[in-house]
């Protein structure tokens, strides 16, 4: 299969919706199909969620470029990502900001995603078993929180570790929909911006869900 190509298609296809020029040229220079298990490979760009495993997905092209263009990520920006799941989200908020830190709760996948993540040359990543608590305290504030999994609410935890102006995108609501939605931080208040429906595997954690519970595939818009 020509991996370039079909990459080359589905950026195309993408930017018929997303129009942040600097998402697109970061998803075009990562390799989605070294993110799926082989026998899945042959539908990496496929503009679908697709299982990785241990009831997890690789979330569906357009939601990741949708959440990453909401983060309206600069150069110089310190990104936390709750979920490293396959590492693909990973690699592409590597490309965009000075440094990721990405945390995980399920050590078999973040052991896989850091060891395609290192093969490809990333030096601006930290990888980080998730704690009870949730986020990473020891390194906040971020300047933008990119939550890839269902919360039943904003956690106030997280938004504890958001810097001044930084933005989360996160989705919340039930455990089989929510509604993601873009939240920016101010001195004094917060604003939200709902960015449509979506489906998401659920968040885990002191702050939102208490434990799993299998929801099928998900990790895209409804």
């Amino acid at each position: 299969m020509d991996f370039s190509a079909a990459r080359a298609e589905l950026i195309a296809h993408l930017s018929t919706e997303i129009k942040d020029k600097r998402v697109l040229e970061a998803m075009a220079r990562v390799p989605r199909e070294l993110f799926v298990p082989t026998e899945s490979r042959h539908l990496a760009y496929e503009d679908i969620p697709l299982p990785i495993g241990y009831g997890q997905t690789i979330s569906q092209p357009y939601i990741i470029a949708l959440m990453t263009q909401s983060l309206e990520l600069k150069e110089s920006d310190k990104v936390l990502e709750i979920g490293t799941g396959s590492g693909y989200q990973t690699a592409i908020l590597a490309e965009l900001a000075r440094q990721v830190v990405t945390v995980e709760r399920l050590p078999e996948l973040i052991q896989r995603a850091k060891q395609v993540l290192d093969k490809l040359g990333y030096h601006n990543i930290q990888f980080h078993m998730a704690e009870e608590t949730l986020g990473w305290k020891k390194d906040a504030p971020y300047d933008a929180i990119m939550v890839t999994a269902g919360a039943p609410d904003i956690p106030e935890e997280l938004m504890a570790q958001l810097a001044i102006n930084g933005r989360m995108v996160i989705p919340v609501g039930s455990r089989f929909l929510q509604e993601l939605v873009k939240v920016t931080r101010h001195k004094t208040k917060r604003t939200v911006e709902n960015l449509g429906g979506c489906r998401f595997v659920s968040l885990i954690g002191k702050g939102a869900w208490e434990n799993e519970q299998w929801q099928g595939e998900g990790d895209g818009p409804i």
